[in-house]
């Protein structure tokens, strides 16, 4: 108790500044890696580095002290190499600066990319003609870009219809929208390499979520199978979307364009990262009756 009253009669506002700082270090590393395959490696590491404390420390073990030593400095090169898709992330997402004030033009070009692509979506899925139209973030998709046929036209749902119409030259591989305009057709995409639990899923699935992995683009399939519209987003896949729940999950996702006087990075830093699902709406309660 005695030290414990020294140590706070030595904090100082320096002390302080130093505290929160360093909180907000470890703050921003779990924030990065949440949701991530990274917190089961994390939870390992840390599990490891416990029961190796325990043996060395506890039971006074020489040689297993002596071997954990000299195994630290591997450890600590082996770190980077392990959690390197975390840490590629990011550094992308810490780049993802974007502007500070959202003009006028910028929201009203969301709010046409959100009502084509919905008005497409809806059409295609009633035709049963699989699309996978991907829009761009933050990160560029210009390598992705490069493997298609270059478009350059202004979006429209009329085009996306056109483009995933069956057995057209274009049909087959991914639509890139950029701003307002759609870059490129026919588009290869990186397949994403981890499990999914419906094994119903194709090609136009997998590349939507691995191409959510490596970027912050947002990608919504229409399944030729089903007639379904599904959204993926950070990895993660919403399915099942009728056109007013596509259209509210499309705002919701690029919030930071339509909403908000301040850059993405700045809200980030001072609120927990969205989730990728938004929260199911509670249906109101049926009124008694004689009543109103």
């Amino acid at each position: 108790m005695p030290d414990l009253w020294y140590l706070f009669q030595r904090l100082n506002w320096l002390s302080a500044l130093d505290i929160a700082l360093v909180a907000l270090v470890f703050f921003i590393l779990l924030q990065l890696v949440r949701g991530t395959q990274a917190v089961q490696l994390l939870r390992g590491v840390i599990i490891l580095a416990v029961i190796i404390l325990l043996l060395g420390n506890a039971l006074k073990l020489p040689a297993f002290g002596w071997l954990v030593r000299n195994a630290i400095p591997a450890l600590l090169v082996a770190l980077p190499v392990i959690f390197q898709p975390e840490l590629r992330r990011a550094l992308e997402r810490l780049g993802r600066t974007g502007t500070f004030l959202n003009s006028p033009a910028r929201q009203s070009a969301a709010e046409t990319v959100i009502s084509e692509t919905v008005a497409a979506c809806q059409r295609l899925a009633e035709r049963r003609h699989g699309a996978l139209i991907i829009l761009e973030r933050e990160t560029g998709l210009q390598d992705y870009i490069e493997t298609g046929v270059r478009v350059n036209a202004e979006i429209s749902a009329e085009l996306l219809q056109t483009i995933f119409f069956p057995n057209t030259l274009l049909h087959d591989g991914a639509v890139i929208v950029r701003g307002e305009r759609v870059v490129a057709a026919a588009c290869i995409l990186p397949l994403t390499s981890g499990f999914l639990a419906d094994r119903r899923m194709g090609l136009r699935h997998r590349a939507a979520i691995g191409i959510t992995e490596a970027t912050d683009a947002i990608a919504v399939v229409v399944s030729e199978e089903r007639g379904s519209v599904s959204i993926a987003h950070n990895g993660r896949m919403i399915r099942r979307l009728d056109a007013q729940r596509l259209d509210a999950v499309l705002r919701a996702f690029y919030q930071p364009q339509l909403r908000g006087p301040f850059p993405s990075w700045l809200r980030w830093l001072f609120r927990a990262r969205p989730s990728s699902e938004p929260r199911a709406e509670r249906p109101p309660a049926p009124s008694k009756p004689g009543e109103p």
